[in-house]
């Protein structure tokens, strides 16, 4: 069985302990993510995922578009992983095997701030469409950039509700970007908005 020709490369993310591995190639549909944060969650789903939480230091795993970035804790430095995991990824890929089967469903985190979220909040708004129109010119190519993704869930009386992801999910910086960065976009354009929170 002949290989395929990949290339992988690795870059830093803003969060200290997430790393993305990007390919010359497209991993996942580029409508689509898929996040994994236990190997439980990977069964069914993707093979990859799978395979790579079986390294004792992965937390998470996170596919979009031609990249995977992956969390670690803090027993290891990247400096003594990098070079395996990168490896790693490209061998697979090259052999011809599945990164994703099947996308899984979005899950709806249980708590925002120890508040119960309560999805049937979730009403359309007039901003909506133009809340999206900006996330996606302004922000989700920073974000995806970065190793990580942000989803609009809702506007709710001056306040939008993101979803964070990958890289994003549990950085340092995520609380700046959001307060100094979304947040100003979206007042600056919708005069409507007062704050931007994630779930």
């Amino acid at each position: 069985m002949s290989k395929i020709p990949v290339t992988i490369y690795a870059e830093m993310t803003p969060n200290p302990n997430t790393m993305k591995f990007v390919a010359n190639n497209y991993l996942i549909d580029p409508s689509a993510t898929a996040e994994f944060k236990t190997q439980q969650e990977t069964k069914g789903f993707s093979p990859l995922a799978d395979e790579l939480f079986n390294f004792p230091f992965v937390k998470g795993v996170y596919f979009a578009n031609n990249f995977v970035s992956i969390t670690k804790d803090d027993t290891l430095a990247w400096d003594y992983v990098l070079t395996e995991l990168r490896d790693y990824i490209r061998n697979y890929i090259a052999e011809g095997k599945q990164v994703i089967t099947k996308i899984p469903e979005e899950r709806i985190p249980e708590a925002v701030e120890d508040k119960t979220i309560d999805t049937s909040n979730y009403t359309p708004s007039e901003f909506d469409d133009a809340i999206k129109g900006l996330l996606d010119q302004y922000v989700k190519p920073a974000v995806e950039g970065d190793g990580g993704a942000i989803e609009f869930r809702n506007y709710k009386d001056g306040v939008v509700t993101v979803v964070l992801k990958g890289a994003c999910n549990g950085c340092p910086s995520a609380t700046n970007t959001l307060k100094g960065g979304i947040e100003q976009i979206l007042k600056q354009h919708i005069p409507e908005v007062t704050e931007v929170i994630a779930e």
